[in-house]
């Protein structure tokens, strides 16, 4: 153990109710954290965002671009419950680094990469997949990554609300793709959006490693929680205890129902306006659905804070947060899948994703509540299953449209899978520990 490393003898008793990083730490830390989960939507965001003239340049059918779209997700699933694992072992700052150099050079090479793809023939299509799946492997590993260095250095009290805002960083990354991509897009180019993205990217990798991971070197920790974190990270994790209980499962495939909604529209969004509503501006249709991200989710915190301090059960309060998540977005969805006018559609797609926020302070950090020792694997699972609707609702939204050209029949599908999930979580739900 590194001889800088202090150890702080602070209580006997093993507790969970004291943070291992001070108040300087968490600090830095949430601001990083932040601003990753900002750039790792960046980068994620920015395919969504061209893949109409990407296609238009490439000649890429309907079908061409949603198994494109798709194919992160692919990979995306392939990481989840790894990336948790590796991270509740060995912490989850190095897992997010090495993982961070490698979405964002990907990123960064992906024009050289879409425009070599002909020199394969047949199999240009099968090669932009495979590299966006590597993509989508990297950045598989980052929210459970996330959740597990958050579980191990902040205590019971403090876990669910610093993971919830954290969240909000993919609205600030999709905001970013929306305002800085289009910009770029209009002015230079698609390419140069992959370019500009990809390098803000690797330079925040720069970032966590010589500024937030440096300063661990001289953490006073305290070693009760040490002791605490060590046990949980070495245990194998009881997957047979989870698996047999009903509230796990309705945690999963919850996130799983609600993910399809999100996954589908953020890929296809872009899509949508530019078919559409062709001469909309596309830095409105690419921003203003995503200002509504951070304030629900901040709006959501403070419903949730003020009901459980009213004595309500955490139960019942992760039940009606998600209630709200699942309402206003099926109202939008039946809303926008028998509109025609332009801004009835971007209030429509507005409170959809605003939705999504009160959905980070339910299912999202359900985990937690569910499996404190093994957030980080539980929520990789979680996330796996949720993934798999991005590939196969991303594609089958592309293929719904390359054969019937109707955008309301893929609304109507996410809004009957969203019920399915609403109902399921409502029934079997809960925030009590299995383990």
């Amino acid at each position: 153990m590194d001889d800088k490393i202090k150890f702080s003898l602070l209580r006997n008793e093993l507790v969970d109710n004291q943070s291992v990083w001070n108040r300087q730490e968490k600090r830095v830390w949430f601001i990083t954290l932040l601003t990753g989960t900002c750039m790792l939507y960046s980068t994620r965001t920015t395919m969504p965002l061209l893949v109409p003239s990407v296609a238009a340049e490439a000649k890429w059918s309907k079908t061409d671009s949603g198994t494109v779209l798709s194919s992160f997700f692919w990979g995306y699933t392939l990481t989840q419950v790894v990336g948790g694992y590796f991270s509740d072992r060995f912490g989850g700052q190095r897992v997010i680094l090495f993982a961070a150099i490698g979405w964002s050079l990907l990123t960064f090479l992906m024009p050289n990469i879409i425009w070599e793809a002909p020199y394969f023939k047949s199999y240009a299509i099968p090669f932009i997949v495979l590299v966006r799946i590597i993509n989508g492997a990297f950045q598989g590993v980052h929210f459970p990554s996330m959740i597990s260095l958050t579980s191990q250095n902040l205590c019971s009290t403090e876990r669910t609300s610093f993971f919830g805002l954290l969240t909000s960083g993919s609205a600030m990354g999709t905001l970013l793709t929306g305002i800085l991509g289009s910009f770029v897009l209009d002015y230079f180019g698609w390419s140069y959006v992959f370019r500009v993205i990809g390098f803000m990217g690797f330079a925040w990798a720069l970032i966590l490693r010589y500024y937030a991971m440096a300063g661990e070197r001289n953490r006073i920790i305290n070693v009760s929680r040490l002791c605490v974190n060590n046990k949980s990270s070495i245990d194998n994790v009881p997957w047979l205890r989870y698996f047999s209980r009903l509230s796990f499962w309705a945690c999963v495939l919850t996130h799983a129902c609600e993910m399809n909604c999100f996954f589908v529209l953020l890929s296809w969004l872009p899509t949508y306006f530019h078919d559409g509503f062709p001469h909309a501006k596309g830095w409105v249709v690419n921003m203003i659905p995503w200002l509504s991200l951070p304030p629900s989710t901040f709006f959501a915190k403070y419903l949730t804070g003020h009901l459980l301090a009213r004595d309500w059960s955490t139960s019942t309060v992760r039940k009606i947060i998600q209630s709200c998540c699942f309402a206003a977005q099926n109202l939008a969805l039946f809303t926008m899948s028998r509109t025609s006018d332009f801004y009835t559609a971007l209030v429509c797609m507005t409170l959809i994703i605003g939705g999504t926020g009160f959905h980070n302070n339910a299912v999202t950090v359900n985990p937690q509540d569910l499996a404190p020792s093994h957030s980080g694997s539980v929520f990789g699972l979680m996330n796996t299953v949720g993934a798999v609707p991005g590939f196969l609702g991303v594609y089958l939204a592309g293929h719904i449209l390359e054969v019937t050209q109707s955008w309301p029949m893929v609304f109507s599908a996410a809004a009957g899978i969203n019920l399915i999930g609403w109902f399921i979580f409502i029934v079997f739900g809960s925030a009590e520990a299995i383990v």
